[in-house]
């Protein structure tokens, strides 16, 4: 239902707690009409990520933007966390927008969750756009190898109990004095006031429990990734769209697709492209699913 929000906001965008899977999920809505789009965000961040992109997107399109089970506005108690759960969410919350099947957006960690759903739940699903992201065992190990520039974060985050043990009270010093300016390639894309609002949320009580939950997959997926994607590979046209780590997103996401594939590399941006170059972002997906919608109404 419609709430008030606890947070930032946008104008023209609706704020919403629903109760599914289990859980208490929030998210925002915009838009009208045109086909639905389902935007997830990626670490360290929560539907705010998406504060330029929504907008550009509305025009034309439904939009939802979620916060993850254990992040931002979302239940963060004491839930099952990790990426079969959370891509049981995304069915649940498909299925209660009511729209029918939606084009997904996934960026960062968030992309295991994605494919995951798109794979388990093909009739959800439109098209799947994959940002700056990968997949354990298709890349998510490689950027946990601190010997061959890989980032010592991953595996932290991955470790049971761990980040939710140490960071509490340092939230700000690990965000705004490492994540933030480490991922960010542009200048003045966020804001103070933005890495205000993300530190709101991740300085919650047991704030970590959802980043342990996607990073875990590093130690729990056991090969179950690539088995899933060995027979139930995506089977809507995807997208890989790369900042800086070019060719990684798209490297990662054709192993697991059997459909149309589109590759885009935005250039001169860093790693979180829905905060730096929306307008970018945005006319490379709408292009894409412009081109869907046009086959399906033909």
């Amino acid at each position: 239902m419609p709430v008030v929000p606890s947070g930032a906001t946008l104008p023209g965008v609706t704020h919403h707690l629903v109760a599914l899977n289990g859980a208490e999920l929030h998210y925002v809505s915009a838009g009208t009409s045109g086909s639905p789009i389902v935007l997830v965000h990626g670490w360290p961040e929560t539907w705010w990520a998406f504060r330029k992109l929504i907008p550009l997107l509305a025009a034309t399109h439904r939009v939802c933007a979620l916060d993850l089970r254990g992040f931002g506005d979302s239940d963060n108690g004491d839930l099952e966390f990790g990426e079969r759960v959370t891509a049981e969410d995304l069915h649940h919350l498909v299925e209660h927008l009511g729209e029918g099947p939606v084009h997904l957006l996934c960026q960062d960690i968030s992309g295991g969750v994605g494919f995951r759903f798109a794979a388990t739940h093909p009739d959800d699903v439109v098209s799947f756009t994959a940002v700056e992201s990968t997949l354990a065992g298709f890349g998510l190990e490689a950027l946990a190898d601190v010997n061959n520039f890989g980032s010592w974060h991953v595996g932290f985050l991955g470790a049971p109990g761990i980040a939710g043990m140490l960071i509490p009270g340092h939230e700000r010093e690990l965000l705004a004095g490492w994540a933030y300016p480490l991922m960010n390639g542009t200048e003045g894309s966020i804001l103070d006031a933005d890495l205000d609002e993300f530190l709101r949320t991740y300085s919650r009580p047991h704030a970590w429990r959802g980043t342990e939950g996607l990073y875990g997959a590093i130690f729990t997926d056991k090969g179950s990734t690539a088995a899933l994607a060995a027979t139930k590979p995506i089977t809507v046209p995807v997208l890989a769209i790369d900042g800086v780590n070019h060719p990684f997103t798209e490297h990662s996401f054709r192993q697991v697709s059997s459909a149309d594939f589109t590759a885009v590399h935005i250039k001169e941006v860093g790693h979180l492209i829905a905060q730096e170059a929306p307008d970018a972002l945005a006319a490379a997906l709408l292009d894409f699913t412009a081109t869907i919608d046009k086959g399906l109404a033909g």
